[in-house]
């Protein structure tokens, strides 16, 4: 076992600070009102450490480093200026690629030249602790990359959001999973090219395969789950470089994303076990999978929902992913702002899996400036449909759909859903009835009594509403 030399107070210090930072990153981040004050907290901890980094290590290469750190710097603030709301989810899966393909070439260039890490004894021997972190590290990278990949794919419309199933994919995932800890344990006593190769080679394809797999409508849990592979993955990597910063930062990553994995999958009723095996909801059959036009129901206009709102007392909005796809959140909160005048209470129901990744919903209303009072989770406000007059439903599909309750063959049976049904008037927003949801499953609120339905554009509709209201 080799000894990892003692870094001076000063450098562990200044680490110290980076990872308090970091804390408050996400303590900050946890709360829509404190999320810029958390962002801060994050960007002046990671420079903390670059910048320790940098000055702790004999770098021969600086301008090379301060070149990339510019390229990345400018490529990533021209990416946050120009991507769309409706496109952050594959922005995330495409970023935790970007960190899990970061643990791998880092592990790789330990592996091929161990001494300039100083993770290798006089004969050129990598020291078995060493091995153990840079194996772990590398599959953990390996299969945040390609499984980010696949779920960047699926988010982006390349690949079909249904589940794609392979024959005995079980057995092959498992035998899989079990090489890759073999080769590790193997690595161990034998570097040879052929096993670091082979466990990096099996990674990548276990990561493709356990993603492929799961359906549309589990995709924030993937998301939350990448997440926190990424994370673990950057921390094996800090304990092969000894670095203090990158240890923290990992953990923090990996341990929040396992939490917030834990979370989605208590949203979803999917067992946390399932998740991190992958596959997890593809077993079921949508038995609603196409949608039944030919059932009665109403349609309303925008002066029909206007006149309904401007009379009620209470206005519950439920959005979802059809709002975010017609950017529909600006005028939303204005048409809040304008039943409020007239006396109307407003609250927005939010559930955690509304959207492609978690918080989806949270991020668009705050970004329209919707007041944080005024925003309540499931579990907080699924109680008030009961004595709600109107429920405005904002292309939410799956997550007010009351098969999850009923029918035991959905993809999303045993998913807490918000009940809008008990609301005495339902409006809900849709392109068109041919459609369903991510999940591929009709809704059996669109043909209740209470049900009017607005067939329009999100934002078109939405804005629509707010002329009516405003005459």
């Amino acid at each position: 076992m080799h000894e990892v030399a003692q870094l001076p107070w000063g450098v562990a210090l200044a680490y110290l600070v980076a990872g308090v930072l970091f804390i408050l990153a996400l303590r900050g981040l946890s709360s829509p009102a404190t999320s810029r004050a958390g962002n801060r907290y994050g960007m002046a901890g990671m420079a903390i450490a670059v910048a320790t980094t940098l000055y702790t290590h004999d770098v021969v290469a600086i301008p090379e480093i301060l070149g990339a750190i510019a390229v990345g710097g400018i490529l990533g603030f021209i990416i946050a200026r120009k991507i769309a709301m409706t496109d952050m989810p594959q922005l995330v899966a495409a970023f935790h690629s970007l960190v899990g393909m970061a643990a791998v070439v880092v592990g790789a260039a330990a592996y091929l030249s161990p001494a300039a890490f100083g993770i290798a004894d006089e004969a050129g021997q990598i020291f078995t602790a060493s091995r153990i972190e840079m194996g772990l590290g590398v599959a953990i990278g390996a299969i945040t990359f390609s499984g980010s990949v696949i779920a960047f794919l699926k988010l982006n419309g390349n690949m079909s959001g249904k589940p794609i199933l392979l024959p005995l994919r079980h057995v092959i995932n498992l035998g899989t999973l079990l090489g890759i800890l073999g080769l590790v344990a193997y690595f161990t006593q034998d570097q040879a090219p052929w096993v670091f190769w082979t466990v990096t080679a099996l990674s990548f394809l276990i990561g493709f395969l356990l993603i492929i797999p799961i359906g549309g409508a589990d995709m924030p849990v993937v998301v939350s789950m990448l997440n926190s592979y990424s994370g673990w993955a950057a921390a094996a990597m800090g304990f092969t470089l000894h670095n203090s910063a990158m240890i923290i930062t990992g953990a923090l990553v990996g341990s929040s994303g396992a939490i917030l994995s834990y979370i989605m999958c208590k949203a979803m009723n999917r067992g946390f076990l399932s998740v991190i095996a992958g596959g997890f909801g593809a077993e079921a059959v949508a038995s609603g999978g196409e949608a039944k036009e030919q059932r009665p129901w109403k349609r309303g206009s925008a002066d029909d929902a206007a006149f309904l709102m401007s009379q009620a007392e209470s206005v519950i909005i439920v959005p979802g992913y059809g709002m975010a796809v017609s950017q529909a959140q600006h005028a939303l909160r204005e048409m809040g702002d304008l039943l409020k005048k007239e006396g109307v209470s407003v609250k927005y129901a939010i559930h955690p899996v509304a959207g492609r990744m978690p918080g989806h919903m949270n991020v668009l209303l705050a970004e329209a400036n919707v007041p944080y009072d005024e925003v309540f989770e499931l579990e907080d406000i699924n109680s008030e449909f009961s004595q709600a007059d109107v429920a405005f439903v904002i292309g939410a599909n799956d997550v007010t759909n009351p098969a999850a309750k009923t029918d035991k063959t959905s993809p999303i049976y045993g998913m807490p859903i918000l009940e809008v049904a008990n609301a005495k008037s339902v409006l809900f927003v849709k392109r068109s009835m041919g459609g369903v949801g991510y999940a591929g499953v009709d809704n059996d609120v669109f043909y209740m009594d209470n049900t009017m339905m607005l067939l329009a554009d999100a934002k078109k509709m939405v804005e629509d509403i707010v002329k009516a209201l405003a005459h």
